[in-house]
């Protein structure tokens, strides 16, 4: 079963230095069908303005990943981390009892394209803990590129959950298959371009939710760049 999430659906928010889709409920937006996936909780696709960012804010008990598309985020944090990670990368951090950070846009000139994901952790009141990772464009060409996994294995980050998140970058007529187990579930984000997905055409901004199937066939239409959570 295949159930679509178009862009044009998400909610929206425009505050000026930053404009925000979001896939499920977040913030002032609130739409009781759209709370998340599995633990899969927030995927909100974020445009944010040359210098601008989000000012030291706390959290607890989540697993947050950001997927830098284009540009470069800047990172502080309350448990000493002062990083930067550019297109490709990803920041994860785990809230557990709490921790407060900030993300900013350091370029005075250009936007940054983030998505920022939520996932709901196996437990609560764990030590929190950062890290990023960089991921080359050659790594994801036609093939899935692990980022963040429960084992942090193959030199992804860590998830404390069961759940996994690929990438891959599809050129025109590309075809890639995903073989899903039975008991497992998918949710698929085309961060850019345009794909066919068991036949469904999912375009930039575009999503589906997956049970019940075994294999899925992603065949680009355009340069397609595409995120894939594998979810218990």
């Amino acid at each position: 079963m295949l159930t679509v999430r178009t862009a044009e659906d998400r909610g929206h928010a425009n505050h000026g230095w930053l404009n925000s889709y979001h896939s499920f409920s977040f913030a002032n937006y609130y739409d009781p069908q759209h709370m998340g996936f599995r633990s899969l909780r927030v995927i909100n696709e974020d445009m944010i303005a040359p210098g601008a960012g989000f000012p030291t804010h706390a959290h607890r008990d989540m697993e947050i990943i950001t997927y830098v598309v284009s540009g470069a985020v800047a990172h502080k944090d309350s448990i000493g981390n002062t990083e930067t990670i550019g297109a490709g990368g990803i920041q994860r951090f785990s809230a557990g009892t709490g921790i407060t950070h900030s993300e900013f846009n350091p370029s005075n000139t250009e936007a940054l394209h983030l998505l920022q994901i939520w996932i709901l952790p196996e437990q609560q009141g764990m030590t929190p803990s950062y890290e990023q990772k960089e991921f080359p464009t050659e790594t994801k060409l036609g093939q899935w590129r692990t980022l963040a996994n429960r084992e942090a294995a193959d030199g992804a980050a860590k998830l404390h959950q069961d759940a996994a998140l690929y990438a891959t970058i599809l050129e025109p007529g590309q075809r890639l298959s995903y073989a899903l187990n039975a008991d497992r579930h998918a949710w698929v984000q085309i961060v850019q371009g345009e794909v066919t997905l068991n036949g469904t055409t999912l375009d930039k901004g575009d999503a589906a939710a997956i049970s019940q199937e075994t294999e899925l066939v992603l065949e680009a239409s355009t340069d397609a760049e595409i995120l894939l959570f594998d979810l218990a």
